[in-house]
């Protein structure tokens, strides 16, 4: 009997030890094979920066409340030659139609922010596609052009939102840099925040009604271009086929 154990124990250790060798030659035919990756699913995660070596970077604006410094960031904008995007909410494009118009006319992207303003994870599949749907045709309706760029309210995402952005056509973005222009602590915090922290292919969230936009926008559009940074739409700045998204939301593409 004891000797019926040892052949079966060493039965047992030998079947691990093939197993073992048969494992290393696999990892080493598929050096892109992820062991972790076999044991935990991967999040879903919207764009929060963009692998770049160009040294371009997008600045953009959520507009939900209010429309009081709008003409004089386009003004701004112009003033440097900069072009960028705004994140609209359906009830600020319904309240103020012409500003939707003129930030068109002024030849910027228009982003989708959602209807309501709500946290887009506590919603059920279909109420997310109609937060997003409705806004995509009243931003249509006004600029004759379909936005592909939705960035969630808050920054409140799950992986169903993640997945039915991209069943819609939507990318869905983040920010790598938050100006905390909405903190409402002075123009130069604001200035502080965003040069210190640029890099290449960063996207930057400004608030269309902050405070201090009409100070503080000039003098960070200034450093940048100073430091040889090129502000671009969105859109011009993500890459749209054959990429990968790493677990900080940096898009890279795939070599």
């Amino acid at each position: 009997m004891k000797k019926n154990y040892h052949y079966y124990l060493a039965y047992r250790i030998i079947m691990v030890l093939i197993l073992l060798i048969i494992s290393i030659l696999i990892i080493n035919k598929n050096k892109n094979f992820n062991l972790v990756s076999v044991f935990a699913s991967e999040r879903e995660l919207p764009i929060y920066s963009v692998e770049r070596d160009d040294k371009k970077i997008a600045i953009s604006f959520d507009a939900a409340y209010g429309d009081e410094y709008t003409q004089d960031i386009l003004d701004i904008l112009d003033k440097y030659n900069v072009k960028t995007t705004f994140f609209l909410v359906k009830f600020w494009v319904d309240k103020y139609p012409h500003q939707v118009v003129e930030i068109h006319k002024r030849g910027h992207e228009i982003g989708n922010h959602s209807a309501t303003h709500p946290n887009m994870s506590t919603l059920s599949k279909e109420q997310m596609i109609e937060e997003i749907m409705t806004t995509h045709e009243a931003i249509y309706e006004l600029t004759d052009e379909e936005p592909i760029l939705f960035r969630p309210p808050f920054g409140d995402y799950n992986d169903l939102l993640i997945k039915t952005c991209r069943e819609l056509g939507y990318y869905p973005i983040q920010w790598d840099i938050d100006s905390l222009d909405w903190k409402e602590l002075g123009v130069q915090p604001v200035v502080d925040t965003v040069v210190r922290n640029v890099k290449s292919g960063s996207i930057v969230l400004f608030h269309n009604n902050a405070k201090y936009v009409r100070e503080y926008l000039p003098l960070v559009i200034e450093r940048l271009q100073e430091d040889g940074f090129e502000i671009v739409p969105i859109s011009e700045l993500i890459y749209y086929d054959d990429y990968r998204i790493d677990n900080s939301g940096r898009q890279k593409p795939n070599k």
